[in-house]
């Protein structure tokens, strides 16, 4: 029993993003911590992988080596499509350069973003100057990932989309649109329960939806009373983000326990990633990477 239980396990892969030390929207949070520091506490915290951030080397043998020190693997990182707004080729081209570092630094998953009309890195009411897609827009996402999943297959890894507030995927029908209009063999799910909470949507309800699309998970907790505060103030995402409205698994309003439940029902294989960006002047990096270890532990059995 022991052994078929370690083996389900093993399945499950823990993670951390590095936007808890340095934020790659905002570079004046942590822009005095260091790549080294950022990946030695990931570790020192008991995580097995990280996403990549703009601290990172762009040398893959100097990464794979700091990485390698530190037991760590490289699971995923962001990447800025712009099907809406750019020709499909030129952003191909960057997508094509993107898989490959990734490749060569041992990830198997690559999360795309449409910020073509996004508003999440400009200073305007994140909920009120959302970008909407129109119906030749929807197409071009929709045709424009389906070719980049083919693309990343090519080399044996998964594309996967990360809803996003400030964007034109933000919504739960936006992203039922999204699923029900590409193809599950080349276009997984990038699940955010942070992004979901925050646009104020029934995150597990997304989650038994398209929980058998799911590629990659991050898992992020929300202080709902900045959020109440962002919505009357009319911030945009980056100034609720300063103000902390994103915290890790444990700190916030985000029951976890359901979304670990349906993940296992689901047989999900694959990385759960920590990823919630805060100051960290306000939030010490280290203590909440411990804190979030410490509840994924108690409550997934992790």
């Amino acid at each position: 029993m022991a052994t078929k239980k370690a083996k389900l396990q093993s399945k499950v892969k823990l993670a951390i993003a590095p936007i808890g030390w340095t934020n790659d929207d905002l570079p004046e949070l942590g822009g005095e911590i260091p790549f080294e520091q950022c990946v030695s506490e990931m570790a020192l915290a008991g995580f097995a992988g990280s996403e990549v951030g703009n601290k990172y080397p762009k040398d893959t043998k100097v990464l794979n080596k700091a990485l390698q020190l530190r037991g760590l693997t490289i699971c995923n990182a962001w990447f800025s499509s712009f099907l809406t707004t750019k020709p499909y080729k030129e952003v191909e081209k960057e997508f094509i350069n993107h898989r490959d570092f990734l490749h060569a630094v041992g990830a198997s998953v690559i999360g795309a973003a449409e910020q073509g009309h996004s508003i999440q890195g400009l200073p305007k009411p994140v909920f009120d100057d959302k970008p909407v897609f129109t119906n030749e827009e929807w197409d071009m996402l929709c045709d424009g990932l389906n070719k980049l999943g083919a693309v990343a297959a090519k080399k044996g890894m998964k594309l996967t989309y990360h809803h996003h507030m400030g964007t034109g995927v933000q919504s739960a029908e936006e992203i039922d649109r999204l699923m029900e209009n590409t193809d599950p063999a080349l276009l997984s799910l990038l699940y955010d329960t942070g992004h979901l909470v925050f646009a104020g949507e029934d995150y597990l309800a997304v989650l038994n939806k398209w929980v058998k699309r799911i590629g990659h998970v991050h898992l992020k907790d929300m202080r709902p009373a900045i959020r109440r505060q962002a919505v009357k103030e009319k911030w945009s995402f980056l100034e609720a983000v300063k103000a902390g409205v994103f915290t890790v698994p444990g700190d916030g309003c985000v029951d976890f326990v359901p979304v670990f439940a349906a993940l296992k029902k689901a047989k999900y294989s694959g990385w759960m990633v920590v990823e919630a960006e805060q100051d960290p002047a306000k939030a010490n990096p280290l203590e909440y990477a411990i804190k979030a270890r410490t509840y994924i532990r108690e409550k997934a059995k992790l």
